[in-house]
């Protein structure tokens, strides 16, 4: 009898967890990416954000405050696969937005697929897929554990942003070709068409009524966490004497690539959440209790940022509008989806450096690091070395690519050649640090910048020696911030976890990147992607 009842107990046990196993899963997982957002960005314009964007996310989610990419190169396609991949280049492939092919010995696109076609358009902006991700990300993952019941949507202005965070089982990725056309596009690895939601969008007129005066959303005296909005570090647009507010975009739009001058303003974010808006409602997102996956990267940051600057006001314009953006955005889910039915994230795919112009204007160490004199003296030291003149096939990223045929042809060591040329770089002004192939695949680095470097280093699509400038030092022009590098600049990023599933709190604990995939795969239950290397951040969720 006592068996009897431990078993009846055990059996009912069973079943009452199994039963509370749905409950924990959220019906709609939104993944939120900012492109180029420094943590910092969180903190310096607090007292000017609303209550109901970024300080809801914070004061009602969980705050990692210490949160860092551990690899390099910090971009745009490495860091939106991390996100979502749970690894880190090492592992997914993305080794960069565009790199060196050692195979076809040219330079390749890292979401570029000739054997697809554009969907809702006829420009090669629509040949694009994941094809080159070699890993599996959480949204996969999520569409292989319902039995691809639960829907995944990629939305971004820029494609790589789009497509990689979606996956490769994604139901659509969509992305902005602005140009002449204004249109949300997709390929043909995700549909045949364009749904009738998405054409009803694109023939709204939503992108053509951004086109007007962009001016600061508060009057600009009180925009005192940027600098003057007159200066010398700015780039700024075509067709305008200086970077200056306000702009006339219709006015300049002729200029700067017609709709594309939207990327490079606040309201290229506005079309993204309205369009977020219209897939969430179009693919009955969030509808069910089969979990589905939206994927949403806000790419305008970016553009300004390269533009103007991280300290200029145009940078804190944009982030006060993204506030108000991400507000409405909330306000939409609550009442789409219904409060506690939703889990989101945000993040950031990478920072971004102080203009180094500005730097040095106020004596901090900086500057614009010489690649391609660096180049040609470097084929003339090789030259010289080893006599031959065709040893290095490219270099690019911060790598050198070596002719290996042309190294067996010569006789050499390739181990010798890369020793020779990594001696040869160390001794060249701004480069901090080099590493070569044998010492990022025979050993393993731990800590700081080596191990950064090796996290990012792709035994097949990686060079074969990798250099590492000084701190703040870039290859860029002298106006515009930019990224790239594995300084806390470039790897400090924003990471808050909000709705069903997660605890209020913040810790000043160190994160990483590929942390994020693993928790949310422990949120709902799947099994982590298939390449991950991150660990659940176990006391953002709810036990």
């Amino acid at each position: 009898m006592k068996r009897y009842l431990i078993a009846l107990f055990l059996l009912v046990n069973f079943f009452s967890v199994k039963a509370q196993i749905p409950d924990t899963r959220p019906k709609l997982v939104v993944g939120i990416v900012v492109d180029q957002m420094r943590y910092d960005y969180l903190s310096r314009f607090w007292n000017q954000y609303g209550e109901e964007g970024f300080k809801r996310l914070v004061n009602d989610g969980f705050n990692f405050k210490n949160n860092h990419f551990n690899y390099v190169p910090t971009a745009t396609g490495p860091g939106h696969a991390s996100v979502f991949s749970g690894t880190t280049p090492m592992n997914h492939g993305i080794i960069s937005n565009n790199w060196y092919d050692k195979f076809s010995k040219e330079f390749i696109y890292c979401v570029s697929d000739g054997s697809v076609s554009p969907v809702g358009t006829t420009s090669d902006a629509g040949e694009m897929s994941p094809h080159r991700m070699k890993s599996s990300t959480f949204a996969d993952e999520n569409r292989l554990y319902t039995e691809m019941r639960g829907k995944t949507i990629g939305v971004s202005l820029k494609d790589r942003a789009s497509i990689l965070p979606a996956g490769h089982s994604a139901n659509a990725a969509y992305w902005f070709n602005g140009r002449e056309e204004a249109n949300w596009i997709s390929s043909s690895y995700y549909l045949k068409e364009l749904p009738q939601w998405v054409k009803d969008f694109n023939n709204s007129g939503k992108a053509k009524s951004y086109l007007k005066t962009w001016n600061t959303l508060k009057d600009i005296s009180v925009y005192t966490e940027s600098g003057s909005d007159e200066n010398n570090f700015e780039g700024g647009f075509r067709g305008k004497e200086k970077a200056v507010f306000p702009y006339d975009l219709k006015k300049l739009a002729p200029e700067n690539g017609q709709f594309d001058i939207l990327k490079s303003t606040p309201y290229g974010n506005d079309l993204t959440e309205e369009f977020a808006e219209a897939a969430v409602k179009g693919e009955q997102l969030g509808q069910d209790d089969i979990t589905d996956v939206l994927t949403l990267s806000f790419s305008s940051t970016d553009y300004v940022g390269h533009n103007f600057g991280v300290n200029s006001k145009e940078i804190e314009d944009t982030y006060l509008r993204l506030d108000l953006t991400l507000a409405k955005f909330l306000k939409f889910l609550d009442k789409q989806v219904g409060p506690g039915n939703y889990t989101l994230f945000l993040t950031a795919d990478h920072g971004a450096i102080d203009v180094p112009s500005y730097l040095q204007s106020q004596r901090v160490p900086s500057g614009y690091f010489e690649e391609t004199k660096n180049n040609m003296n470097l084929d003339e030291f090789v030259k010289k070395e080893f006599d031959s003149d065709s040893l290095i096939a490219n270099i690019s990223n911060s790598q050198v690519f070596l002719n290996y045929d042309e190294i067996a042809k010569k006789g050499l060591e390739l181990s010798d050649v890369e020793e020779k040329i990594a001696h040869y770089l160390l001794q060249q002004d701004h480069i901090y640090k080099v590493f070569t192939r044998e010492e990022l695949t025979a050993g393993s680095f731990t800590k700081g910048v080596g191990a950064l470097i090796q996290n990012g280093f792709n035994q097949k699509r990686s060079g074969d020696v990798v250099f590492v400038l000084d701190p703040s030092y870039v290859v860029y022009s002298p106006t515009g911030s930019t990224h790239g590098s594995a300084f806390n600049y470039d790897t400090h990023v924003p990471l808050i976890f909000y709705g069903k599933g997660i605890r209020k709190g913040s810790t000043v604990k160190m994160s990483f990147i590929p942390d994020i995939a693993p928790t949310i795969s422990s949120l709902l239950g799947i099994p982590f992607p298939s390449a991950a290397t991150g660990k659940p951040l176990l006391e953002v969720l709810e036990k």
